[in-house]
């Protein structure tokens, strides 16, 4: 297994420093070393720089792989955004001898050079394929007896010709590594649709991306879960800090929301705290209350 550095984005370190805890944690727990990228940059958000000018998110993006190339690993990426931004510059720039040499140039100034030496990796790829179900299913101690609501998010499944982990519109392999923590994934409609922030939806049409995470919201209520599992913490602000906003329009959903690092870090036996669930803007103590029940009764 090659050796690999995390990559924790923007929003993880300014807004959910819980998720880059909860990843550090489980990663520690179930024996997979994993480094800090230093010095790294944003990756650069694909829904804003990729749409304007080419040249520069390459540029920005190869920036972030060579110093990942310098070291000698892989990078783990724990946002969908992040993953879809490096992984698909690294694949272009690897395939495509002209935008490699101008990206180049532009890096020779600051002294370094792209090679094409290392992949990008998302965690829940990464566990799914090099860890396994089962390997993952037998370090768990604390079996947790909830339901959930998986939200796979678009960078995750799309372009399937890049991503290759099967069906987009009927993925199964977040759901199965959610299953290992004893959770229940439970069906509901618009499973796969967005959550409403990608794409500067958030940014630029803030109604119209609440209208879009009312929908998901909606469904995922009525489908009678405990909480909400995510991969991707712009898909985790969408959903935990939409909720509140939701409620200035008569929503009441109060609907946990956890990045899966998180879920499986409370059935590994970590608490709440530990893994910065209280840092969320939603704070279930029911949901807590229920987690520390199920803790004390293995």
């Amino acid at each position: 297994m090659r050796k690999l550095s995390l990559f924790t984005g923007c929003l993880i370190p300014n807004r959910y420093p819980g998720i880059e805890k909860a990843t550090m944690l489980v990663l520690e727990r179930i024996g997979i070393k994993c480094s800090e990228l230093k010095e790294a940059a944003c990756c650069p958000a694909p829904g804003i720089y990729r749409s304007f000018d080419n040249i520069t998110w390459l540029t920005l993006a190869s920036r972030n792989l060579v110093l990942a190339e310098e070291k000698g690993t892989d990078i783990l990426t724990i946002c969908n955004g992040c993953f879809s931004s490096l992984m698909d510059a690294n694949n272009i720039l690897k395939t495509d001898a002209g935008l490699r040499n101008e990206v180049n140039a532009h890096l020779q100034k600051i002294g370094k050079e792209y090679r094409g030496t290392i992949e990008v990796r998302h965690i829940i790829e990464f566990l799914h394929t090099d860890i396994g179900v089962n390997k993952l299913g037998d370090a768990i101690e604390k079996p947790l007896e909830i339901r959930a609501a998986v939200h796979y998010g678009c960078h995750l499944l799309k372009p399937t010709r890049e991503r290759k982990l099967g069906s987009a519109q009927f993925p199964v392999f977040f759901d199965e590594l959610v299953e290992t923590t004893g959770a229940k994934s439970v069906p509901y409609e618009g499973k796969t649709s967005c959550c409403g922030a990608g794409g500067g939806v958030r940014s630029a049409m803030l109604e119209t991306s609440f209208k879009m995470t009312e929908y998901k919201l909606d469904r995922i209520q009525k489908a009678g879960v405990d909480c909400i599992i995510d991969a991707c913490p712009f898909c985790h602000l969408q959903y935990d800090a939409g909720q509140i906003e939701l409620e200035k329009s008569g929503k009441d959903y109060d609907i946990p929301v956890l990045h899966f690092t998180q879920l499986l870090g409370l059935a590994l036996g970590f608490t709440p705290d530990e893994l910065g669930l209280h840092l969320n803007e939603i704070v279930n103590l029911k949901f807590e209350e229920k987690i520390a029940q199920i803790q004390k009764w293995y």
